[in-house]
């Protein structure tokens, strides 16, 4: 991670002329941008002068995204080259909606890649390293350019893909890799399945893991679980297809930086689009001109911090990470809370392998059951302590019950543990 300035200003200068940059070949190119930013009274990249120039341009949803590629498929009219440019295609979960197609070129796939290494940075990961990535190819992003990243850091990278948890868990032994990069939750399940071999991960080769697709390693429970499991040096990350890599941990691991080297970011009210300290990221890349987002809605919440870091870098941070999502937002009985915060708890209790949420309306009163697994320990009183942790932090009542081992699902990617029955 490259030491920068604490001035912020000459930060924001840095990114107002790579943003010039980017906006000269899509304004020329690229109609659905050229449209956007036309009708903000943009028409040349000098347009935009000051961050209240900045401002004033129109944020992007990925509702209007998905509308544009249904409009225009396959990849809409948010592509700024000829196709002969793009050598990449890849797509987004969809577990927000319609999966949306995602195209690079050489230069944003590279671009793409060097945010990957302020991630790997920020760890403490260096060429020596072995990295063992954890997920299966496919359309999914994370994986390859990850794996690129990893090439650009001259480190070496062992693919995991079409493995059992167990094949998993012996190529990372057999290669002596010392870097996981997974989901939190896929790191837990692979802990859950290297006890029940026993296979010793604590005092394996792995110092460090890395992970994203949700907020486990950013919440303290999940985080020492991991790091018991591992015996290893936890750090959170975060990233989306149609964004890129934005955010990273370093040593001091005192909030997550918004890689503002690479990206233009903002806090938004939800409801106003009014800046806020906590509220809604909003992102702008600033090296994937072939197909960019410009103030993007990403749908995050998140707390925002911009006092310098103890690792002295001027980059904003996000305190715990990403809270979660705008949508995911649950509301019982008047309380309003994301669904991390059930997970803080529930990972506080070591006897709990696996948990899922319920949420129900009965008559005119919504009721909130957790399912939980046990590796031991005495149910009954376990499931008591977890129902008054609930009501003591949150102010709910929640009914908790025991099920046998391997009644839930697992999850190799972003786990799906709560479902509201309301809706």
């Amino acid at each position: 991670m490259p030491n920068l300035t604490p001035d912020r200003n000459a930060l924001w200068q840095r990114q107002l002329k790579r943003l010039r940059g980017m906006l000269s070949p899509v304004l020329n190119g690229n109609d659905f941008y050229r449209k956007k930013l036309n009708r903000a009274g943009i028409y040349r990249p000098e347009d935009i002068q000051t961050r209240d120039d900045y401002r004033l341009l129109p944020f992007t949803t990925k509702e209007e995204l998905s509308a544009d590629q249904m409009a225009y498929p396959p990849y809409g009219s948010n592509v700024t080259f000829p196709p002969d440019h793009y050598i990449r295609v890849h797509q987004t979960s969809g577990t927000t909606g319609d999966p949306l197609n995602w195209l690079d070129t050489v230069e944003s796939w590279d671009w793409f890649a060097r945010c990957w290494t302020y991630v790997y940075r920020g760890a403490g990961v260096t060429a020596n390293d072995r990295l063992f990535f954890a997920f299966s190819f496919g359309p999914f992003i994370g994986f390859w350019s990850g794996h690129e990243g990893a090439r650009l850091m001259g480190t070496m990278a062992i693919p995991g893909g079409a493995m059992s948890s167990i094949q998993r868990l012996q190529a990372i032994r057999d290669h002596g890799a010392t870097v996981l990069v997974s989901t939190p939750t896929y790191a837990l399940h692979l802990a859950e399945v290297a006890e029940a071999e026993g296979i010793d991960i604590a005092s394996g080769s792995v110092q460090t893991t890395i992970h994203a697709g949700e907020p486990g390693a950013g919440l303290p429970a999940t985080r020492r679980r991991i790091e018991q499991a591992w015996g290893a040096r936890c750090y959170d990350h975060a990233g989306a297809t149609e964004v890129g890599a934005w955010g990273f941990e370093c040593a001091f691991r005192d909030g997550m930086h918004i890689n503002e080297a690479e990206f233009i970011s903002e806090v938004i009210d939800p409801d106003t689009g009014e800046q806020a300290r906590e509220g809604e990221l909003v992102l702008t890349n600033l090296g994937r001109a072939g197909m960019p987002v410009i103030r993007y809605r990403t749908g995050d919440r998140v707390k925002l911090n911009t006092e310098i870091c103890g690792c002295g870098s001027s980059f904003s941070r996000l305190e715990g990470g990403v809270i979660g999502r705008i949508d995911d937002a649950l509301i019982i009985r008047g309380v309003n809370f994301y669904p991390s915060a059930i997970e803080n708890i529930v990972r506080e209790f070591p006897e709990v392998t696996e948990f899922a949420v319920d949420i129900y309306r009965q008559g005119e009163m919504d009721d909130m059951k957790i399912r939980i697994e046990l590796n031991g320990g005495e149910s009954d009183a376990i499931s008591e302590a977890i129902g008054r942790e609930v009501r003591h932090i949150l102010g709910i009542r929640a009914g908790v019950q025991t099920v046998p081992h391997n009644t839930l699902p697992r999850f190799e990617l972003k786990a799906r543990r709560f479902t509201d029955h309301r809706v």
